[in-house]
């Protein structure tokens, strides 16, 4: 008797990342090994004066040259990437945990819950996101855990809105009215009917909004705001060198282009997630 084995390949079972997706992942992988391995990385100590020569020119001492103080400038970006990823990833983790369980619970539920906590998240969506940042943070001072928290509300709401919207149009279909005349609760038709059918778009809503965080934390951190010396993220390395941009324009590109780096590469990932997670009909 003669037996077939059927090839699992990537293709087949849908998970097949294109080029553009492949060096997108790659780039993003990179950036959170640095952000692990910093400080076993780094050459010399982040607030460590090791020029006399501030923004010292790149060198085969100092690849990226040394900052408006003389502290080397790929030390600082290597450990910016740990604050700049950490939180953004903490941040972003917390938003959509708390974002997606609401609004699956507000879908199934309905009624006053459902009501009243969208009327409460509505109003919290319309401050705009960098002001509300700008008061909380002032006022409970610049701390990570002030910092991630702050971040965490402002784009809750939105998480909160895109799930709800996911969850009201798959609580209408034949499954879960067969799961409901079955007797199942709230709990079972929201973890096993809900969740699993709204998996892909959150994902995607997941990593757009982690793009949306780093870019608010560069801001605050540009405007004194985020991680306090002598540590920095990539946006406070850009606010302390931005004087001397005509004659150390390193010491400001560099952190540029690793903000750019890793949101560009977020988006394109997105951008290219393999079909069965983008659409699970497929």
């Amino acid at each position: 008797m003669t037996m077939t084995f059927s090839v699992l390949s990537p293709r087949r079972l849908g998970y097949r990342f294109n080029a553009v997706g492949i060096a997108a992942l790659t780039i993003i992988l990179f950036w959170a090994a640095i952000a692990i391995f910093a400080p076993l990385l780094i050459p010399y100590p982040v607030g460590e004066i090791v020029d006399f020569d501030y923004f010292g020119p790149m060198s085969q001492k100092f690849i990226m040259g040394t900052d408006y103080l003389g502290r080397d400038i790929f030390s600082r970006i290597l450990m910016g990437a740990r604050y700049t990823v950490g939180i953004s990833l903490a941040s972003v983790a917390i938003a959509c945990f708390t974002g997606v369980t609401l609004g699956m619970c507000a879908a199934v539920s309905g009624g006053w819950f459902d009501t009243c906590l969208s009327r409460f998240l509505d109003a919290l969506i319309s401050i705009p996101s960098k002001l509300f940042g700008l008061v909380i943070v002032a006022a409970m001072g610049p701390s990570i855990p002030v910092l991630i928290m702050t971040m965490a509300i402002i784009y809750t709401p939105g998480s909160y809105r895109f799930a709800r919207s996911l969850a009201v149009n798959i609580n209408t279909m034949d499954f879960v009215t067969v799961a409901r005349a079955r007797g199942e609760g709230v709990l079972y038709i929201i973890r096993s009917e809900i969740l699993p059918n709204i998996m892909g778009p959150v994902l995607a809503d997941l990593g757009l909004r982690f793009v949306f965080i780093v870019l608010l934390l560069s801001g605050l951190s540009f405007l004194g705001l985020g991680v306090q010396p002598p540590n920095a993220d990539w946006g406070a390395l850009v606010r302390e060198n931005i004087g001397g941009l005509s004659f150390g324009a390193p010491a400001v590109i560099f952190p540029s282009i690793a903000i750019a780096t890793l949101t560009i590469s977020v988006n394109m990932l997105i951008d290219n997630l393999p079909q069965k997670i983008r659409d699970r009909s497929a």
